[in-house]
């Protein structure tokens, strides 16, 4: 089994307390004060309207390991270890995000630039991994972007991401072995994923782990990228394969 299920499944069913065991796993942090500013928070999350977001946007940036002026929370966000989140100026994350910092060696596991919206139901998720992403990246309803066993995933600036894609850094589990179940055998080293700046992907766009998507690059919807692309390329398909370059002819992505 990788590390990462191992400590997660020994801090919810191994020796301790409930409440220590929630510390650890969903608040990341053992002081009982930050639990109480936690759980505080927690009740002005599902607040709605204009006023829970005016108490989020008052009382939330302390949850954060840094948070930045402006910064807009709506309804129904889920934080896990806040503390190894940080956010920019002026992020906007919407109804039903989750943000999952944890990680056991980082106080930075997810990190918004400027100007980021997640629009809803967006998810990052760490495990053990780390998450950045560039001033003024729009990622859309429904995407999931996951970072395990030390596999980074890095988004540029000027980014665009549609609707329910995905994009996972040490997503593969190592399947040599017949001697015992896949689970047990762990999770490949991939190095993660990078997105460069000024990149359209479309909706329902998987990114693997192993892959760069070059700057300036067009992925088309539904595409599925097993290898790395060049600066400027138009991919679709899936696999996904290069069918031209920016600034060379038209194409049109469907």
């Amino acid at each position: 089994m990788n590390e990462d299920v191992k400590k997660t499944h020994k801090a919810i069913t191994g020796e301790g307390s409930a409440l220590t065991k929630y510390q650890d796993v969903i608040v990341g942090s053992r002081s009982l004060l930050f639990l109480f500013y936690y759980e505080w928070c927690v009740w002005l999350g599902v607040i709605p309207g204009a006023l829970g977001m005016l108490f989020r946007q008052i009382f939330w940036p302390r949850l954060f390991g840094s948070c930045g002026r402006k910064t807009v929370f709506a309804k129904g966000i889920v934080l896990r270890h806040p503390q190894r989140i940080h956010l920019g100026d002026s992020v906007v994350i919407s109804e039903g995000c989750i943000l999952d910092g944890r990680h056991y060696d980082s106080g930075r596991a997810i990190v918004l630039g400027n100007d980021v919206i997640l629009s809803n139901n967006v998810i990052l998720s760490c495990k053990n991994g780390f998450i950045t992403i560039g001033d003024s990246t729009g990622i859309n309803a429904g995407t999931i972007v996951q970072s395990t066993n030390h596999c980074p995933v890095s988004i540029g600036a000027d980014v665009i991401i549609g609707q329910m894609s995905f994009a996972i850094g040490g997503g593969d589990y190592n399947i040599d072995r017949l001697d015992i179940p896949i689970r047990l055998q762990g999770i490949k080293n991939d190095g993660g994923v990078t997105i460069e700046n000024n990149v359209w992907i479309g909706a329902q766009v998987t990114v693997l782990g192993g892959v760069q998507v070059g700057a300036g690059s067009v992925v088309a919807a539904a595409a599925v990228l097993t290898r790395s692309i060049p600066t400027n390329s138009i991919a679709k398909g899936i696999p996904a394969v290069v069918t031209g370059t920016r600034g060379e002819g038209v194409e049109k992505c469907a």
